[in-house]
């Protein structure tokens, strides 16, 4: 599949974009641009050859250490809160589901939150359901115990799985 993933411009036609969760589709078609232009969330587009294939946003977040694994936070600053990187929603269409967009999507969202300037801890995802929660894990990403349909992936982990 020949995918290009782009920045959001304003003037792509999302009016089509479906992929069976109607608040998914109707944030894209509807709000996106405003939280782009509001600072609020920046949104990254794959782009097959006559249609939009899916779509993330990015946008920085904290996470509280005492929410993370005991193991894990022993070795972290002592800080109430890390800065983390947030996928605020991420979606294929229909027409492309089943083919690994969803992954590629992800990826990219890892390379550019690692390409950052801006410090970031870790990835976090709010999963809205088990199954979006299920791909995540898929993925490598691990469940805060304190709130289980939150998610977070360790950017050192995202580079270590990156790198050839």
């Amino acid at each position: 599949m020949n995918l290009r993933i782009v920045a959001l411009d304003e003037r792509l036609d999302r009016s089509g974009f479906a992929c069976g969760e109607e608040a998914l589709d109707r944030y894209f078609r509807e709000r996106v641009s405003q939280d782009v232009k509001r600072r609020v969330a920046s949104c990254f587009v794959a782009l097959g050859k006559t249609a939009v294939a899916g779509f993330y946003t990015l946008a920085c977040a904290g996470i509280p250490v005492v929410d993370l694994p005991e193991a894990l936070a022993r070795r972290l600053p002592r800080y109430p809160t890390l800065p983390a990187i947030r996928i605020g929603r991420l979606a294929v269409a229909l027409a492309f589901q089943g083919q690994g967009i969803g992954g590629v999507l992800l990826v990219d969202a890892m390379r550019r939150a690692l390409r950052t300037e801006v410090a970031g801890f870790t990835l976090v995802v709010d999963a809205k359901s088990e199954r979006a929660a299920s791909f995540y894990e898929h993925h490598g990403f691990m469940r805060l115990a304190s709130r289980p349909g939150t998610l977070f992936l360790p950017l050192a982990t995202a580079q270590k799985a990156l790198t050839p």
